[in-house]
C-alpha cells in the first residue's frame, strides 16, 4: 500500500490510533464519527446489529487529512473531503467490491463522493430533500421569556415516558423507530442521558437528550416537546438547560442538528446561543 492512500480496516482501535487525533481536532464536524467509535469501543462491533463496521482514513504527507466509518449495511459517513479525495475514495471502496447504499456527509462532500461513485460504479444518486444544519454552541443565552419550572435528569423510573417521546420524535422527524419495546437497546437513543423540563407542578412538558462527553464534546439529541405543549419556550429552556450541564461536566463543544427548513427551531437555537456550522446531506445510490 502506498502511504499516500487510504488505509482500512474493520478493527476501531487500529483506526482510532491512526485517525482519532484528526477527528478530535474538529470534534464539531466529527460528532458522528466520535460518537459512534465510542460506542463500538464500549459495547463491541455487535453495538449495531451484525457485521462488522468500516473504517478507513487517508494519510498524505504522514498525515490523516480525511476519514470514514460505515455502520454494518449501513451509509458511508465520510469527513468533509475534497473532489479528489471522494474520487479516490470511491476508486478504492469500488475496487474492492463494496457495495453502498448511500453517503451522508457535509453536502459538499456527500455530493462529490455521490458523483465519483458514479463513475465508478455506474450507480445513480438521488438526495434526499431532508438536510440537517450542524450548530455549535457558542455562549449559552437562557430562552427569553424564559418559562417557569426546572430541569429535572431522567431517571429510570422515567424510561417508558422517554421511551414515548423518543418514538414521537422519531415519527416528526421520519425516522424508523422499533415497536418492540426490547429493542430499545440497539436503537441511537439508548446510551444517551435524558432531561426534562417540567413545570412548577412537576409535569414534564419537554425532553432532550445528550450524548456522553466524548473528546470534549456533546451532542445534544433528541430535542422533543408534545405538539399541544410548544411554543411555549419549553424546548429553549430544556436544551439551555442540557448545554449548561455538559459545559459543568467539562465539556468543550456542544453541538447540535436541526433542520433547516425549519424556521422556528431554527431561530430558537440561534436565540439561545447556537451557530451554524455547515448542511449535511444524504445521497441515496440507486
Amino acid at each position: 500500500m502506498r502511504p499516500d492512500d487510504w488505509h482500512l480496516t474493520e478493527d476501531v482501535d487500529a483506526f482510532l490510533a491512526r485517525a482519532g487525533d484528526f477527528l478530535r481536532s474538529r470534534p464539531d464536524l466529527h460528532t458522528m464519527a466520535l460518537t459512534v467509535t465510542e460506542t463500538l469501543r464500549a459495547h463491541g462491533p455487535g453495538a449495531y446489529g451484525a457485521g462488522a463496521p468500516l473504517f478507513g482514513c487517508l494519510e498524505e504527507s504522514g498525515e490523516v487529512r480525511a476519514a470514514f466509518h460505515r455502520r454494518p449495511g449501513g451509509l458511508l459517513s465520510p469527513t468533509v473531503l475534497t473532489p479528489e479525495q471522494a474520487g479516490a475514495l470511491a476508486a478504492r471502496l469500488a475496487g474492492l467490491g463494496h457495495v453502498l447504499p448511500g453517503v451522508s456527509a457535509e453536502q459538499h462532500s456527500a455530493a462529490a463522493f455521490a458523483e465519483a461513485w458514479r463513475r465508478h460504479t455506474g450507480a445513480a444518486s438521488a438526495p434526499r430533500a431532508q438536510r440537517v444544519r450542524l450548530h455549535r454552541l457558542g455562549t449559552p443565552v437562557p430562552p427569553d421569556p424564559h418559562p417557569e419550572g426546572r430541569a429535572r435528569a431522567a431517571g429510570e423510573r422515567d424510561h417508558a415516558h422517554v421511551v414515548r417521546w423518543c418514538r414521537a420524535f422519531a415519527a416528526d422527524v421520519r425516522e424508523d423507530f422499533p415497536a418492540d419495546p426490547g429493542a430499545w437497546a440497539g436503537t441511537r437513543f439508548a446510551a444517551k442521558r435524558f432531561t426534562f423540563w417540567e413545570t412548577p407542578d412537576g409535569t414534564p412538558v419537554s425532553l432532550a437528550g445528550a450524548t456522553p462527553v466524548v473528546a470534549g464534546h456533546v451532542r445534544v439529541d433528541p430535542v422533543h416537546t408534545p405538539a399541544p405543549l410548544r411554543g411555549r419556550g419549553y424546548a429553549g429552556a430544556v436544551t439551555t438547560a442540557v448545554g449548561r450541564a455538559a459545559l459543568a461536566a467539562g465539556a468543550h463543544t456542544v453541538v447540535l442538528f436541526a433542520d433547516p427548513a425549519n424556521p422556528t427551531s431554527t431561530a430558537l437555537y440561534r436565540r439561545i446561543g447556537y451557530d451554524p456550522v455547515a448542511e449535511f446531506t444524504v445521497h441515496d445510490f440507486t
